[in-house]
């Protein structure tokens, strides 16, 4: 325990030794004075034994020995003749300033600042760490226009305060809009400071105060990145890019730069055109894209460079609401009635002809309120006016084209190409529509009626057609009942002109056969066939005489009957009629022979009315088939009494 207790005794003392002899030995007789690595020394001097006592007036950081504190500061390291009784030290930390923050200096000491000004000029004093050349070299009392980086510093924080801020960043797609709170003033007429080179995007203030920086807004910007700014002397506001998207070209109003020459030409009277970099509209629009521009000195138009179209319709717009404030036409027509009606419009505006229509209206809003709206409204108002609304809905492909070619005259004045004028759908009022549309349903009904009525003649065409086929069938029946019963009767006759003829044959082929009988007989018995032959020819001879008699009896007995008929006939006809006695005679031949001529239905004109005409022309068909089959039949009649006689 004894050992233990002197082992850690020794160094304990050793140490106590040690701090009593700096302490009272070291820093009491020999002033000694020792900084440690990580800190400076701040010396306060209390009084001044031989020399100047007392600051000069205004100054509180003595740099000639002057009692008061000390510009010169103590760096790490061992010093002697700092007497305890004379100086007081003060050890502090080095000024360290972290990564993405600057390090602002306000100086309690130095000359008064120049008046208007606000910040005092960069002066070589290795990074405000030596303060004695601050002050030697002109140094300026408050906020200083040069700013520490990120890093370790002594500084002597007597004279200088020390505040951390952010580095200014500047994300992508933005733009850093630079207003400076130091420099020389605007020139009269100026909204912005012009550009200053070689300042580094505002980080080297002096230089650029030096060069004749100006005091505002300023023409120049800064882009994406990291930026030691001293926001003491600049102040950032980030906008987006401006982007000029597919499809348009942006016309860019300069607000700043010097009067340039007009571009437009003697006959364009509406601006000046200028070129880039000049003050005005600049002549050559820029295309698609994102470009850093500064929206306080410089203005960009979107104008579209494809085909727009502009829609008067009631809650119909396109996507890039220039027609937002559109509306359906209101027009009165001729024989006074309102009506309404949408119109679309197709216009282009050609990249080169840009600048002149911003030049003229300030943007594509104007264009279409001051130029588009009122010469299409009117000509369709005025248009109306020459026509009732009937002739109008009629003409609407005309009016369409007429309209076109008013409104390409129009717009060709203001720089503007139309490529179509389209009219969409036309309201007309209520109460003239039910009208319009009365008259059409009754046409309709007149059309629909006339093609029933035609349907019904054609069904009745048909339907008669058809009978007429029907009866047909038994019309030839007739004909050919009454061709049979002419041949039946020619039959007759030539039956009874046989049977004539096959008696007489009979007749004398018996006699011949009689005679070679009784030839034979003769021959047999010569004696005995005398008689008998004489008898038998006395028989064959009076059976001759009886068959000739017996024909001869029957040929008049025919001839007598035709005769009788013929005279019948004749007498029929003088007493009926020729064609009366014609047709009595043929339904008698068709009665006797059973023949159908007639069909089931009986042809009259009463009973069913739908189909009585039919049946008229049907009878009046038969009627004639029949008298002209009357006329054959009278002509083989009278062929055949002919031949009978």
């Amino acid at each position: 325990m004894e050992l233990t207790f002197h082992g850690w005794m020794v160094p304990a003392v050793i140490a106590l030794l040690c701090v009593i002899f700096y302490k009272f030995i070291l820093r009491i007789f020999f002033g000694l004075i020792i900084v440690p690595q990580d800190k400076i020394g701040l010396v306060t001097k209390k009084f001044v034994l031989v020399g100047k006592q007392e600051l000069p007036e205004g100054r509180i950081i003595a740099t000639n020995g002057e009692a008061g504190f000390q510009a010169q500061t103590l760096a790490p390291g061992v010093y002697f003749g700092k007497w305890i009784w004379q100086y007081s030290i003060d050890f502090q930390p080095f000024i360290v300033i972290p990564t993405g923050k600057i390090g602002l200096l306000l100086a309690k000491d130095g000359i008064e600042l120049e008046t208007g000004r606000i910040l005092g000029r960069k002066v070589d004093c290795d990074s405000f760490q030596d303060a004695e050349a601050f002050l030697k070299n002109g140094g300026r009392k408050g906020r200083q226009t040069a700013i520490i980086a990120p890093g370790s510093y002594r500084i002597n924080t007597l004279l200088f305060e020390i505040e951390l801020t952010d580095m200014t960043q500047i994300p992508d797609n933005a733009v850093g809009i630079i207003t400076t709170m130091e420099g020389s003033p605007l020139d009269e007429g100026q909204i912005a400071g012009k550009i200053i080179n070689d300042h580094n995007k505002f980080q080297d203030v002096d230089t650029f105060l030096n060069s004749g920086g100006y005091k505002g807004l300023q023409e120049q910007v800064i882009l994406a990145g990291s930026y030691f700014l001293n926001p003491w002397f600049t102040k950032v506001e980030m906008v987006r890019m401006t982007e000029i998207p597919i499809g348009h070209v942006g016309v860019i109003i300069s607000y700043v730069g010097e009067e340039g020459k007009d571009l437009s030409g003697v006959d364009f009277k509406h601006g000046n055109i200028v070129e880039k970099g000049h003050k005005g509209v600049w002549a050559e629009p820029i295309g698609p894209g994102k470009y850093p521009i500064n929206p306080y000195i410089m203005k960009v138009e979107l104008v579209p460079t494809t085909n727009l179209v502009l829609n008067w319709a009631y809650e119909r717009s396109e996507s890039h609401q220039l027609d937002k404030n559109l509306s359906t036409i209101t027009v009165r027509s001729k024989d006074g009635f309102p009506f309404n009606l949408d119109v679309s419009q197709i216009i282009h505006i050609p990249t080169y002809e840009a600048p002149k229509v911003i030049a003229r209206f300030g943007n594509m809003i104007n264009l279409v309120s001051q130029v588009l709206e009122p010469t299409i409204g009117n000509y369709f108002r005025n248009s109306a006016q020459d026509s009732d609304v009937i002739a109008f809905l009629g003409s609407r492909k005309e009016r369409q084209q007429s309209a076109k070619d008013h409104i390409s005259n129009v717009l060709e004045q203001y720089n503007v190409n139309a490529v179509d004028t389209l009219i969409g759908a036309i309201v007309p009022p209520e109460s003239l529509m039910k009208t319009l549309t009365d008259r059409k349903l009754a046409e309709e009904q007149k059309i629909t009626y006339e093609t029933e009525m035609l349907a019904q003649e054609t069904r009745q065409a048909l339907e008669k057609e058809t009978a007429v086929a029907d009866m047909q069938k038994e019309i030839v029946k007739a004909d050919q009942g009454v061709l049979i019963a002419e041949r039946i009767a020619d039959a007759s006759v030539k039956k009874a002109t046989g049977d004539a003829n096959s008696v007489r044959l009979q007749a004398n082929a018996e006699g011949d056969r009689l005679k070679l009988l009784a030839t034979g007989e003769a021959e047999k018995t010569r004696l005995l066939a005398k008689a008998e032959a004489e008898k038998i020819e006395l028989l064959a001879k009076a059976d001759a005489e009886k068959i000739s008699l017996t024909g001869n009896a029957e040929a008049e007995k025919i001839l007598a009957i035709g005769k009788s008929n013929a005279e019948s006939y004749k007498l029929s006809v003088e007493a009926m009629g020729g064609n009366n006695f014609t047709q009595l005679k043929i339904m008698e031949n068709i009665a006797s022979q059973n023949v159908r001529i007639m069909p089931e239905v009986l042809i009259g004109g009463s009973g069913d009315s739908a189909n009585g005409g039919i049946s008229g022309l049907l009878g009046l068909q038969l009627l004639e088939q029949v008298q002209k089959k009357n006329v054959e039949v009278v002509a083989v009649s009278e062929e055949k009494t002919d031949d009978n006689s």
